[in-house]
């Protein structure tokens, strides 16, 4: 039987998505990964069964571990140039 994740493991989980997310260069990226991870949470919060609760959390454990790997290659390939959307205005 699995256990659902505490309130403290989920929030743990959700500022760790949001951190990865921040470590992307490219903003297009960066910003996909913030608005996934708000929308995932968003929609599992819901959830009342606790293998579905657990599912979910497993789901975004490994979703965690693919960002995390993704920032690294990402960093490696950098664009020179920033992205319009991260000029600022002069």
């Amino acid at each position: 039987m699995a256990v659902a994740p505490t309130r403290a493991e989920a929030l743990s989980l959700f500022r760790s998505l949001l951190r990865t997310a921040r470590q992307f260069s490219d903003y297009n990226i960066r910003e996909y990964t913030r608005r996934r991870t708000v929308d995932a949470f968003c929609e599992n919060r819901v959830l009342g069964d606790a293998v579905a609760a657990a599912a979910a959390f497993a789901d975004g454990k490994k979703q965690l571990e693919v960002a995390k790997r993704q920032a690294v290659v990402y960093s490696l390939y950098a664009p020179k140039a920033k992205s319009i959307m991260e000029m600022k205005l002069q």
